[in-house]
């Protein structure tokens, strides 16, 4: 059995209606480059039911199989229940190789005030004291636009009613949600990593079409003195690059809670080589010396120069996108383009209402998706039919195994 219920091809994105570990069942074993996906937390997340369980480790050996050699998965997860998805994904014989965190400011803290249940459960009524104007904050990129954040919100205030609840005035059971991690793992390699890379297309990650970009150039002309065989030699090398940041484990959307925990920072501010300490290293001449001197990094602005991406808004949603978890596109893109070689092919076995089957049109990939539940399929082949119509034609690059994984 196939596990397919409808199949819709649009473009060069195949999407299926049916149970993912039956449905990949029945795909070629090494035919996708990358799997971008956003499975269920195991959170009941709004009651709903498909959000019940994390997916086994049975599925996440499924994606393995399918999976070219090198090919990398991402996974988002719930803060509660990463350490249970990142282990089934390793009981399916993936590596873990990182962990990616998104960090927003727009979390809402689903926090139990311990001293109102405490009121409640007493029979005691709570007399309203008025409201208080919540005070504005400063504005997070005071480099793009110095001042204040106006806030015209208002806050209600409850004085406790018993002495109990006055003890725990304050207390909640809840942090404000404020990251979603990404698990990155990675299929084992055959061989090395060139030998798996000029082979099979897979096991690297596309640095520098993921760099961030960067007001300044963090390209530098540096000489270090090294150890070598006893004496010393005058290195001259550069650091950084004109095409921006490396890209780093942690992405935010650029508000002003995230930008408010970061202060203003020129970089690497001290350099570092043997003043600080006579530590051995390997140097680049393959033999033992003191660690080679990096040196001060020469771009400026907030700590916080990362990939920013924020929440999907409504116009990206979609009219009549009823799907509670959308991620936004710029995200998906970015992460597709991260580990997807060209005209490649991206698999997401939780496509959910489309996101990362957009992401992959524009980013030029070919998509494989699979949804199990019908009100999202239907939305999801809405969202992507239009996409498809409002990108250019691209010429992908479809090998045998390419088109052997849309067929």
């Amino acid at each position: 059995m196939s596990g397919i219920v409808r199949e819709v091809t649009i473009g060069e994105c195949r999407l299926i209606l049916g149970d993912c570990l039956s449905v990949m069942r029945s795909m070629p074993e090494n035919s996708v480059d990358a799997i971008v996906t956003d499975p269920p937390y195991g959170l009941s997340f709004m009651g709903n039911h498909w959000d019940k369980g994390l997916p086994s480790a049975e599925l996440w050996a499924e994606c393995l199989r399918v999976l070219k050699p090198g090919g990398h998965l991402l996974a988002f997860a719930g803060t509660r229940t990463q350490h249970r998805m990142a282990t089934a994904i390793e009981d399916g014989g993936f590596e873990i190789r990182d962990m990616i965190a998104w960090v927003y400011g727009s979390g809402f803290p689903k926090s139990l005030d311990v001293s109102k249940a405490i009121d409640k459960a007493a029979g005691a009524t709570r007399e309203p004291t008025g409201k208080e104007p919540r005070r504005p904050t400063p504005r997070a990129m005071a480099p793009m636009g110095a001042g204040l954040r106006e806030c015209d919100a208002s806050t209600r205030y409850d004085d406790p009613a018993t002495e109990s609840a006055r003890q725990w005035q304050g207390w909640g059971t809840a942090l404000k949600p404020a990251l979603e991690p990404i698990t990155v793992a990675r299929k084992p390699l055959i061989g090395t990593v060139a030998a798996n890379v000029l082979e099979h297309g897979t096991g690297a990650i596309n640095v520098d079409a993921s760099r961030v970009e960067s007001g300044d150039s963090t390209r530098r002309d540096n000489t270090a003195e090294m150890g070598f065989c006893g004496g010393n030699l005058s290195d001259k090398y550069q650091t950084g690059s004109d095409s921006g940041r490396w890209p780093a484990n942690l992405i935010h959307d650029g508000s002003d809670d995230v930008f408010d925990v970061f202060p203003q920072s020129s970089g690497q501010q001290g350099a570092l080589g043997p003043q600080n300490g006579d530590k051995l290293s390997i140097n680049a001449y393959g033999d033992y010396g003191p660690r080679r001197a990096f040196y001060p990094r020469g771009d400026t602005g907030s700590a916080a120069r990362f990939f920013y991406c924020a929440k999907a808004s409504k116009s990206e949603r979609g009219e009549g996108n009823i799907h509670p978890t959308v991620k936004p596109l710029a995200l998906m893109r970015y992460l597709c383009r991260l580990v997807t070689p060209s005209g490649g092919v991206v698999l997401d076995p939780f496509l959910g209402s489309g996101s990362t089957a957009i992401a992959a049109i524009k980013e030029w990939f070919a998509c494989v998706g699979i949804e199990r539940e019908l009100k999202y399929f239907d939305i999801a082949c809405e969202r992507i039919e239009n996409a498809y119509c409002q990108a250019p034609h691209v010429p992908h690059v479809q090998t045998k195994q390419v088109q052997e994984a849309l067929l």
